[in-house]
């Protein structure tokens, strides 16, 4: 819908160009506008269709190379290996294919929240519809707390405020009226009749016509712009790029050496020796890694989530580990974002106030003679009196959304109001007595409100604002109950608890009243603001979260370091720091954003590597320390809740927001949701990133492992010609299945005890290093090898077919009857999945031994070794699988040298431990 200059329409006009009216659209119009204008929601960015997604999992080169093999297996005439191929390779689609879709709707359900219902006017009546039905022309009625659904004009407004925060950035509440406003040189989101979807109301009430839904909204076109970025890999997600890309151009360069020693110089038959690359290629290629990494780290966002952290991306858990500085806001994040009222200062005495946040629940406690107020104080009662009629708040208990007490409207407005319900009165009856007339607002120029009530035919003026200019507008003080004349002496005490409370790291409040003869309006600030009489001092604070602390002290165990950048004022900042033990020195440094606009990025550079408290930040001075941070080669986590932090939040690697307190545009902006906004669960989610990282390079030398004794047997046979201990369709099975669901137990396994006291990863640590190749290959892989190989020996042995050849001095394996041969490949597959378990409860810990960390500590490993077991039981001894693998019956003796693998493998690895122990003390 063309956008006509609506601010300066009468709602008469409106409704002409809307073509709607003052009882709203009728049901038929509604519905012929639904039509045409779509439903009143974002669109949801392209997906790409499952059919196309899975087609992509098996067209990928790694499962090209399989395609291909099984093509040529079956053109040499082994038409089952063919099958056997080809067939895994759909089974590897499909699992990737599941295993990112789980991650998918793993996300998509813990994006979903409740409902959005609004309540419009339709027919002449009141009607609450889903936020998303509502068309252009409709009328919708919002009271405070209320979210507006969709860009709309007011045509009625009643003390009506909005919040814009997801828009503007500026936090302070709007004033809105809905009297045609005759400028246009203004912004759309500047004009005061003019409200938006995505804000929320403040306080007040009204009635608003749509003329903008969906996209079309200035908030759709925010997410419009957001859809459009396309986000980049993560250095995980590159590193697992590369492994696959090594490791499959090995896998075919050793399947072409060992082409061409067979036939060109040993003399094998080209079908043969073609058998023999492809068993090598089938080997190496990593044909499961991508999909069991994608599947572990879903695992890892689904185990957050139950506990308050929401990922948004699946990477961003990797991520988490490596983060060496962590930069936060302090109101919201650190702090309760529920101010308090701590002290109250009259003229006749001094209370401090106990409780915490929004909960009404404290004591007000006399400082003069140290007993908890009674409230038969007049000066409190006058206080806690102007505290509810100054006041837009409105305070709510727990309900089935929120588990505590809440407010809507302004925090320090809130504060005033518990306050007033801890000296024990109550808001609905001081209103009832005391009607509002009038209200002069709030304004950053005057920094005051007033309200003005009715009482016995006299008005009486309620005055609420900065202490400085509130005393200037005082002439007279309440003393334990009697008006007295200001002296310039009180004034200058009056300034000093002023000064006392700041230092203290308390926002200070004035209060003051007025009565004066009845008359109507218009009234005037200058009128009524006016000879007031000074009531006290109120003295406030944003607490710190309970859980703070604690979780900052294991945050610094962990070397990680943290930096408060802040909007508040830097003597605010550095107590609150210093309370939650983020400074440990007395010489912090406290920089403010004007210092930070006269430094250049050398300057600030040298300064991040000091203790220091930001303050007075805005969104840009927040974004510059950030990309400083990054650009010295740190990995930093950004945590916010306001407008103001989001763009710091976007830049920083792992963006993180609250997400009770938090806006809408934080969120959006942040990998990671604290949805409990609980700081604790930063720990909790950084203790996951670091366990994520050790677990995968945990599956990784698993996987790996096995590919030793997959490889070396047909070196082997193409080598030295002796019978070949495992065939194609066996290694594929051990890669896709026995290999996989183990790996993927790994995956779930308990940070290591000490995850939180070792220094964050290097930014550079390779997720494979030489160290894992070493292990994996060499040690773990080399032992596999070695023990599987003397029991298909040990098949010939048993059957005599292992002879000693005097003339070139070395042990023969004839080429004995298939049956033994059978045998011997059977008890070979056997052998390398028996030791792979062993294999399993070895790379659980690379210190402790795993009795110390409980052998059935990991019961989703445990439940991945009983069907590898099943399956391997099924390839063994189902008929039709038996079959296709060659598989043969095996006999009890056999099973138990089988068995004697696990342990043997575990105590090699026990000993070379302890060896290394030992030399690693010397």
């Amino acid at each position: 819908m063309a956008f006509l200059p609506l601010q300066m329409l009468t709602p008469q006009e409106i409704f002409d160009y809307l073509a709607s009216s003052d009882d709203g659209l009728s049901d038929r119009e509604v519905s012929e506008r639904t039509r045409l204008y779509g439903q009143n929601c974002l669109i949801e960015p392209y997906r790409t269709l499952p059919v196309r997604q899975w087609i992509q999992y098996i067209s990928n080169p790694m499962s090209l190379l399989l395609w291909g093999a099984g093509l040529i297996s079956m053109l040499i005439g082994h038409i089952g290996l063919g099958l056997v191929i080809w067939t895994i390779v759909v089974i590897n689609s499909f699992f990737s294919f599941w295993s990112e879709s789980r991650a998918i709707q793993a996300l998509d359900t813990l994006r979903k929240m409740l409902p959005v219902n609004a309540v419009v006017l339709r027919n002449g009546q009141r009607k609450p519809i889903p936020a998303s039905e509502i068309v252009p022309g409709d009328i919708i009625i919002l009271t405070a707390g209320d979210r507006i659904p969709a860009d709309a004009r007011l045509i009625e407004s009643f003390g009506f405020r909005t919040n814009q925060s997801a828009l503007t950035g500026e936090v302070m509440p709007v004033l809105k009226i809905s009297e045609p406003f005759l400028r246009d040189d203004l912004s759309e989101l500047e004009y005061p009749n003019l409200i938006f979807s995505g804000t929320t109301v403040v306080s007040g009430n009204g009635k608003a016509v749509v003329y903008r839904t969906g996209m079309t909204t200035q908030f759709g076109r925010i997410a419009q712009l957001t859809q459009t970025q396309k986000e980049e890999p993560s250095h995980l997600q590159r590193q697992i790029q590369h492994i696959t890309k090594y490791l499959s151009a090995a896998g075919i360069l050793l399947a072409v050496v060992i082409f061409i020693i067979g036939v060109y110089d040993i003399g094998i038959q080209k079908k043969d020796a073609l058998a023999l690359s492809i068993g090598i290629l089938a080997a190496t290629l990593p044909e499961g890694l991508a999909a069991t990494i994608t599947l572990a780290l879903a695992m890892s966002v689904q185990r957050l989530a139950p506990q308050g952290i929401f990922v948004k991306k699946l990477s961003i858990v990797e991520t988490l580990g490596s983060v060496s500085v962590i930069c936060t806001d302090k109101s919201g994040t650190l702090t309760q974002n529920q101010m308090t009222v701590r002290e109250i200062w009259t003229k006749g005495d001094r209370y401090s106030v106990s409780g915490v946040g929004y909960d009404p629940c404290g004591e007000v406690i006399s400082m003069k003679t140290g007993t908890i107020q009674e409230f038969r104080s007049s000066d409190l009662d006058l206080i806690g009196r102007t505290a509810i009629l100054c006041n837009n708040s409105r305070l709510l208990p727990s309900d089935s959304e929120q588990s505590a007490w809440h407010s809507l409207g302004d925090q320090t407005e809130s504060a005033l109001r518990v306050m007033a319900i801890k000296f024990g009165l109550k808001s609905a009856e001081v209103e009832n007595e005391f009607p509002r007339i009038y209200e002069i607002p709030f304004d950053a120029h005057r920094k005051r409100m007033s309200t003005i009530h009715t009482i016995n035919h006299q008005l009486l003026i309620c005055t609420k604002g900065a202490p400085k200019e509130i005393l200037f507008l005082c002439s007279h003080i309440l003393i334990e109950g009697q008006v007295v004349e200001l002296s310039e002496e009180m004034r200058k005490e009056i300034l000093q608890i002023t000064d006392e409370f700041s230092s203290s790291s308390l926002r200070v409040l004035a209060l003051a009243q007025r009565e004066i003869p009845y008359q109507k309006g218009p009234f005037y600030a200058e009128m009524i603001e006016c000879g007031l009489t000074f009531l006290g001092l109120i003295g406030m604070m944003d607490p710190p979260r309970v859980e703070v602390a604690r979780a900052v002290q294991t945050i610094k165990q962990a070397g990680i370091r943290m930096m408060m950048i802040t909007g508040d004022y830097g003597l605010t900042a550095e107590s609150i720091a210093r309370r939650i033990g983020m400074l440990s020195t007395k010489n912090t440094h406290l920089i403010t954003g004007s210092e930070i606009d006269g430094m250049d990025d050398e300057t600030l550079a040298q300064l991040l590597s000091q203790e220091i408290v930001f303050s007075r930040m805005a969104p840009e001075h927040k974004l510059r320390i950030v990309n400083l941070l990054k650009a010295q080669g740190e990995i930093v986590a950004f945590i916010g809740d306001g407008v103001n932090d989001t763009p710091a939040i976007r830049a920083a690697d792992v963006g993180i927001a609250m997400g009770l307190t938090g806006s809408d545009a934080a969120k959006e902006s942040a990998d990671v949701i604290l949805m409990r906004d609980d700081f604790s669960s930063i720990v909790t989610a950084i203790g996951e990133g670091r366990s994520i990282f050790e677990n995968i390079r945990k599956s990784i030398t698993y996987i790996f492992a096995s590919n030793i004794p997959e490889i070396l047997p047909f070196f082997l046979t193409a080598i030295f010609q002796i019978p070949l201990a495992l065939t194609v369709a066996q290694v594929i099975a051990i890669d896709f299945v026995t290999d996989l669901f183990p790996a993927l137990g790994l995956c779930s396994e308990k940070p290591e005890l000490n995850v939180m006291l070792c220094p964050p990863r290097r930014k550079d640590q390779l997720l494979v290093d030489r160290s894992l190749l070493l292990q994996s290959f060499l040690r773990l892989g080399g032992t596999e090898f070695l023990l599987c190989f003397l029991l298909f020996v040990s098949v010939y042995w048993d059957s005599g077919n292992l002879l000693f050849d005097s003339l070139n001095r070395k042990f023969v394996l004839m080429q004995s009857n298939g049956q033994v041969y059978l045998t011997a490949i059977t008890v070979y597959y056997a052998g390398v999945v028996f030791v792979q378990f062993g294999n399993a409860f070895v790379c659980r810990t690379e210190k402790n031994d795993v009795w110390i960390i409980g052998i059935f500590s990991n019961p989703h490993l445990i439940f991945a070794l009983f069907l590898s077991s099943l399956f391997l039981m099924v390839t063994i001894y189902f008929t039709p699988v038996k079959i296709l693998f060659q598989h043969v019956s095996l006999p009890f003796v056999y099973w138990l040298r089988i068995s004697l693998l696990i342990p043997i493998f575990y105590l090699i690895e026990k000993i070379r431990k302890q060896v290394f122990e030992l030399w690693k003390s010397r």
